[in-house]
């Protein structure tokens, strides 16, 4: 964690990073440019407006969830962008799960009228390789048949997979992979500006930039992102407490019992808040807590 703290820049992967430029509500141009680089869209989007990103049952016997982002183009075209670092082998259910929700809502009552349904982008970023079998890093998902054809796509699935992305800065042309890119890369970027590749230089990603630089952050947002990673030192301090209180106390079954306990208590938290800074995989959080990337991977699912 030392070298997080070395560098200028937040990981743009990151919780605060994430909310810090897609999710930004006062300058949109940076998720404006970045959706249409993530749809290949020729035609710039104008504007967005943002949606509430949670998804709320259908029935008590339904589930619900949060979603990163949710929002709106000047088309009516629906965008549901989430954000996924450690490894999550239901991914792509997830991703189904909020589409579907999406496309229920749209669904006119009394007749259940399918004609003229807007488009549903949903697009999923991932931190780990999610698809091994599959080919190279974006991959678009319309309904096509046995032959490829083109049956509908009316929603489209989009896929980042950023490990698989290897372009080098002096090779990027597109929009895309300048996107790729700097997510994947900004938090290493140096102090000196003369290193940072030519594309940096442009506007929309100079926004995201000023966003995610700590240079530019006042001392309460620098507090609260600083405070996370102080907090989970706290917490495993505690614990360790807890069991030498525990041993001097001499319980035996008890001590047993409350560090068992204790220690749970503890590591779901610390648990909690590293999968919260979204910065390290699953088995980095594991060696972090000191548990198996099991117990991660169910502390992440119940979130």
């Amino acid at each position: 964690m030392e070298n997080l703290f070395e560098r200028p820049f937040i990981p743009l992967t990151s919780d605060y990073g994430f909310k810090a430029t897609f999710g930004n509500e006062h300058n949109s141009l940076f998720l404006r440019q970045a959706l249409q680089a993530l749809i290949q869209s020729e035609v710039p989007i104008a504007r967005v407006d943002f949606l509430p990103n949670e998804v709320h049952r259908l029935n008590p016997d339904s589930r619900g969830g949060v979603y990163d982002l949710a929002c709106t183009d000047e088309q009516g075209r629906y965008f549901i962008v989430e954000m996924q670092l450690s490894e999550y082998p239901e991914f792509i259910q997830r991703m189904k799960f909020y589409s579907l929700y999406r496309f229920n809502t749209l669904i006119k009552k009394g007749d259940y009228s399918f004609a003229n349904l807007p488009r549903i982008y949903c697009i999923g970023i991932m931190g780990s390789v999610m698809f091994p079998d599959i080919v190279g890093h974006y991959n678009v998902v319309t309904l096509r048949n046995q032959r490829g054809e083109l049956m509908d796509d009316q929603t489209t699935f989009v896929t980042v997979e950023l490990p698989k992305f290897t372009t080098p800065a002096t090779a990027i042309v597109t929009d895309l992979d300048k996107l790729l890119y700097t997510m994947k890369t900004l938090h290493e970027a140096p102090a000196n500006s003369a290193e940072w590749p030519f594309f940096w230089t442009e506007e929309w990603l100079k926004t995201a930039m000023e966003e995610l630089d700590r240079r530019n952050m006042d001392p309460e947002e620098l507090l609260q992102f600083e405070m996370t990673i102080a907090r989970n030192a706290h917490i495993m301090y505690n614990a360790k407490r807890q069991m030498e209180k525990a041993t001097n106390d001499g319980l035996e079954q008890g001590m047993q019992q409350g560090i068992e306990q204790g220690m749970q208590r503890a590591n779901v938290e610390t648990v909690k808040n590293l999968l919260q800074m979204g910065i390290l995989s699953v088995e980095q959080i594991a060696v972090a807590a000191n548990v198996s990337t099991d117990f991660v991977l169910a502390v992440q699912a119940n979130q």
